[in-house]
């Protein structure tokens, strides 16, 4: 009798009785769930994301990598002025390692944007 039982021992009218009942008892605890205050808007919630929703944005120029990385100084009117451009973050912060002058910065500066871009505005003596 086990040989027409397959390898488990439960022969295929056993198989569909369990398939049948664990369908109903799934069905019951949705229902229930369902019915319960605040069930609805629980199961609804565990499909969508959360957050607001937004309109998918296109990649700016620094999210793709386009640009340079500059160590620029910014002069006393604010008016940056750039050193040097590297092609990746570590060469510039490695050419910028040992500064101590506050008035030079390492910035990344996307493709089509002026170098005015880095200015600052005019400290007063008050800040």
């Amino acid at each position: 009798m086990a040989d027409n039982n397959g390898p488990w021992g439960m022969d295929p009218e056993d198989f569909d009785r369990f398939a049948r009942e664990a369908t109903e008892g799934l069905r019951d605890m949705v229902g229930r769930f369902m019915a319960s205050p605040g069930g609805r808007s629980a199961w609804s919630s565990m499909f969508t994301e959360s957050g607001p929703r937004s309109r998918p944005q296109p990649e700016t120029t620094g999210e793709t990598g386009a640009g340079v990385w500059a160590v620029f100084v910014v002069d006393d009117d604010g008016g940056a002025r750039v050193e040097q451009v590297y092609a990746s973050e570590i060469e510039a912060l490695r050419a910028n390692q040992r500064n101590t002058d506050p008035r030079r910065k390492v910035r990344f500066l996307p493709y089509g944007i002026a170098v005015s871009a880095l200015d600052e505005e005019e400290r007063t003596d008050d800040e």
